[in-house]
């Protein structure tokens, strides 16, 4: 049985817990509801294997990892190197014995006319290693076209960066200390809006997929690895899993979102 919010399986009071101890309150506000919720369908894809972990296929982009998973969490908050201010959220955080994956995930936010946001002086701080060279120079081009329009959300994306390297450099105690950090993105790619039925527009997704490409290929030879990953490759990756139940999830999620 399908309930309005979670598929089969999928532990909908766990998931509600954890968005409503999270900054952006996107239960309360109705966000999550919305029928075009990125985060509904990251929650659904993933929060699936909050109850099953050892289930977790490895993920496509970090098979070199070492597997199965040692925890999952949602909507989890990931410090920068500072108290004051916002952090950033991520939809998903994975770890492995040897890596630390956060897992950013869109849906239709691309598709829509987007703005490059300002960056805080904050950011140019020293606070980054000599291993973030690259996303420094993402992060001086994101300043430079303040007000530009692009599919892919650089400024976001090199936040969970920077956040991924300051968690990973921690003390023992806390998650990912001394693992290596994996930026996930993870990408729908819709037919259609869902208020409308009008179509997406075809451009429009071309344009996210190179803009994904030159990012990877920026940032390629930085500390954190970044991983663009389109949410069909995903499912049909789960859907040749050993297991009955992850396949099945994986066809729910295609029926049930489309991505």
């Amino acid at each position: 049985m399908v309930t309005e919010r979670f598929l089969p399986g999928v532990p909908g009071r766990e998931i509600e817990g954890a968005y409503n101890a999270a900054p952006g309150n996107e239960i309360q506000n109705g966000k999550f509801d919305s029928p075009e919720s990125s985060a509904r369908l990251a929650a659904n894809t993933f929060g699936f294997f909050l109850s099953r972990l050892q289930e977790l296929p490895p993920l496509p982009g970090c098979e070199d990892e070492t597997w199965p998973a040692t925890s999952l969490a949602l909507e989890r908050e990931v410090r920068l190197p500072w108290r004051s201010g916002r952090h950033p959220v991520l939809d998903a955080l994975v770890a492995t014995p040897s890596a630390l994956i956060g897992i950013e995930c869109k849906r239709f936010e691309p598709f829509r006319t987007n703005r490059v946001a300002p960056l805080s002086d904050a950011y140019w701080r020293p606070k980054w290693g000599d291993h973030m060279q690259s996303y420094e120079r993402v992060r001086d081009r994101v300043r430079s076209e303040a007000g530009e329009r692009y599919r892919l959300d650089a400024a976001q994306l090199f936040k969970h960066a920077l956040a991924l390297r300051t968690q990973v450099h921690r003390p023992e105690e806390h998650l990912g200390s001394g693992l290596r950090p994996i930026l996930l993105y993870v990408y729908a790619e819709p037919e259609a809006w869902p208020n409308t039925g009008e179509p997406v527009d075809h451009r429009a997704i071309a344009d996210h997929r190179e803009e994904i490409e030159a990012f990877a290929e920026d940032v390629s030879q930085d500390e954190v690895r970044f991983v663009g990953l389109s949410y069909r490759k995903l499912l049909a990756e789960w859907r040749k899993s050993a297991s009955p139940d992850v396949r099945k999830h994986a066809e729910a999620v295609l029926y049930w979102f489309a991505p």
